[in-house]
């Protein structure tokens, strides 16, 4: 059975927006472009509904928008046509004996600037015709049989001429949209969240991931992204659709194929495919062995996996430059900054494709061994340099704006940017504090409190600062104005090499001996004497919070990705989360939920999609004042 992430089960709590930072130790489509001003579109759609090779006879086919009401909020049902019929999730068009069907006529779906509904195909019910199509004269539906498949935006869909919805559109859908969904009926995200653009980006940019890995119009894996740079885990999602497949092609509930799908994924045995492929989704280290066991009866999607370790997806990116990539960060609108090793910079789109040139972004004379990197509310892109004992400053389009140096900058291995705008740098050299004040003239270094080769450094939620002292063993903590407030150990801290803070101004942090360490904001340990181990810790490397409070960690050690729910208890299994990975120095969440992680070893990004609960980006944003979003947990 799935366990209880975040006091839900089986799926983690709705998404919430963590008031979070991150510190990096050591280190196509186009839903959401330009709307028209209607509030109604004319259009055709005609597609095909497949449960694996067969088509699906008598299905309800819906057309629904994205919830605005808060995260996994109710669809709202834009085929309202009068004449057609209803069921319990609104207005229906059904596919005939070869699983065909045509959506024609007024749609009541909004296309205006900023507020353009992302629409999606819901099929429930359905019969798979197991004796070829047409040979049954009425559909017997099978009650667990539902398929996903995204749409697009209600601006764009006069320009889609065919959806083709089976498992593999599915499990498209359910992993980029899962940090926003618990089913195929509660897709949604707030439509403001104080001010930030997160509601709209993030689950704009997770709808454009559906289509980033698989094609419209085929019902097919990509093997690669559209824009050429991606490499798409074909063969896994193959597996997962045909561990649905079984299921959909069956009699429903009562049958083996659904029995044990639903059993497996915690899913209630009146619920459907896409609910179990969202649970799937949702915590993928579980029933591993026996899900791939119901993969490898039938299997209509060639090739499968007969082995797998997880059941992340996982997508790696080249080009743009990236050449040895150390640390990384997100900006506002949910592009992708890598700070490279060759002293250069890249910068990915929200869907991977390449921004920067092929050398990226040069950071000639600016950078030296760049270690860390953070972006400001205005798009301003922050790089720390070791060697170079400077901090660089980029415009959102790469270009170099100044180099600066002094105020005790010196072997600057992290950088944070506080709610009020002043820029903080742990520098490992010197054992020191940096702070930059927000217009960029006054620099003053902090020292004492213990400070002892500082490795991170991360900003709570009342603008104190914390730092990871790897010389000490400790956590050092400044108030806003730099004034040591205290220094702390326990806690199971050996090695603390990164740093994060959570929605509940509770400090994580990485140690590089192979455990986390828990703290609350007054300093008292809450992780125990051996702090948090377990999930494949193996030399972390960095740390971040994503929006249900969950804990990510980045392991050289073993090239592994690992996760905690909020009380330190490992979700990703003993041996972490895989995905390819090769010397994952750190890594970041965005607004859809995807976690990018840099791969030094073979100068790669790889975007674990949908396996987060999204956060506000740039990390700065959850700290300015008015915008603070504590992390949900029921």
């Amino acid at each position: 059975m799935f366990p209880a992430r975040s006091g839900l089960s089986p799926r983690l709590a709705a998404p919430a927006l963590a008031c979070m930072v991150l510190s990096l130790s050591g280190c196509s489509a186009n839903f959401g472009g330009s709307a028209a001003t209607s509030t109604a579109t004319s259009f055709s759609i005609k597609g095909i509904a497949h449960g694996g090779q067969q088509p699906l006879f008598g299905s309800h086919v819906h057309l629904l928008a994205a919830g605005t009401s808060g995260y996994a909020s109710a669809a709202t049902d834009v085929l309202t046509l009068g004449s057609l019929p209803t069921d319990l999730f609104g207005h229906y068009v059904t596919t005939d004996a070869g699983g065909n069907f045509s959506l024609a006529g007024a749609v009541n779906c909004t296309a205006t600037a900023g507020n353009d509904q992302l629409l999606y195909l819901y099929s429930t019910e359905g019969d798979p015709q197991p004796g070829g199509e047409g040979t049954d004269p009425t559909p017997v539906p099978n009650p667990s049989a539902s398929l996903l498949a995204v749409v697009g935006a209600c601006s764009t869909i006069g320009n889609i001429p065919f959806v083709y919805m089976n498992e593999v559109t599915t499990v498209a859908a359910a992993y980029a949209l899962s940090g926003f969904a618990i089913d195929g009926a509660h897709i949604g995200a707030p439509s403001a969240v104080a001010g930030h653009a997160l509601a709209g980006t993030g689950i704009t940019n997770a709808f454009n991931t559906a289509l980033n890995i698989v094609g419209q119009t085929t019902g097919q894996p990509l093997a690669t992204t559209p824009a050429g740079n991606g490499t798409v885990p074909v063969t896994e999602i193959n597996t997962l659709a045909d561990i649905l497949a079984g299921c959909v092609n069956s009699t429903g509930p009562g049958s083996s194929g659904c029995a044990t799908l639903f059993t497996d994924t915690n899913t209630s045995a009146s619920s459907d495919t896409v609910a179990a492929a969202m649970n799937i989704a949702h915590n993928p280290a579980v029933q591993v062995s026996s899900l791939l066991g119901l993969a490898n009866n039938g299997s209509p999607f060639q090739p499968f996996l007969t082995t797998a370790n997880d059941f992340t997806l996982t997508v790696s990116y080249t080009g743009g430059g990236l050449n040895q990539p150390f640390c990384v960060a997100i900006d506002g609108s949910g592009n992708v900054w890598a700070a490279n090793l060759v002293n250069s910079l890249s910068k990915l789109s929200p869907l991977g494709a390449a921004i920067s040139g092929s050398a990226g972004y040069s950071g000639a004379g600016v950078l030296n061994l760049p270690t860390s990197i953070a972006i400001d509310n205005s798009g301003t892109v922050w790089v720390t340099s070791n060697i170079g004992n400077d901090l660089a400053k980029f415009t959102s389009s790469g270009a170099v704006i100044s180099e600066i140096t002094g105020a005790g900058i010196a072997g600057p291995t992290s950088i944070a940017i506080d709610g009020l705008g002043n820029h903080w740098t742990a520098n490992l050299s010197n054992s020191t504090l940096t702070e930059l004040d927000f217009s960029e003239t006054v620099g003053i270094p902090h020292a004492g409190n213990n400070v002892n080769l500082p490795d991170g450094v991360a900003i709570d939620g009342s603008n104190n600062v914390w730092a990871a002292n790897m010389g000490s063993g400790t956590v050092s903590e400044f108030n806003s104005a730099g004034m040591a407030v205290s220094n702390y150990s326990g806690g199971g801290l050996v090695d603390p090499i990164a740093i994060a803070v959570d929605g509940s101004n509770e400090v994580w942090v990485a140690n590089g001996t192979g455990s986390v360490s828990e703290f609350n904001s007054s300093g008292v340990a809450l992780s125990g004497s051996a702090g948090y181990t377990g999930g494949g810790l193996n030399e972390p490397e960095a740390i971040a919070i994503d929006g249900a409070g969950n804990v990510w960690v980045s392991n050289i050690g073993n090239d592994v990705l690992s996760e905690f729910n909020p009380s330190g208890v490992a979700l990703s299994g003993s041996t972490g989360y895989t995905g390819g990975l090769k010397s994952p120095q750190s890594l970041a969440i965005d607004g859809a939920g995807n976690v990018w992680v840099t791969n030094t070893r073979n100068n790669a990004l790889t975007e674990f999609i949908g396996a987060a609960a999204p956060v506000v980006t740039p990390m700065q944003a959850n700290l300015t004042t008015g915008t603070k979003q504590p992390a949900q947990k029921p």
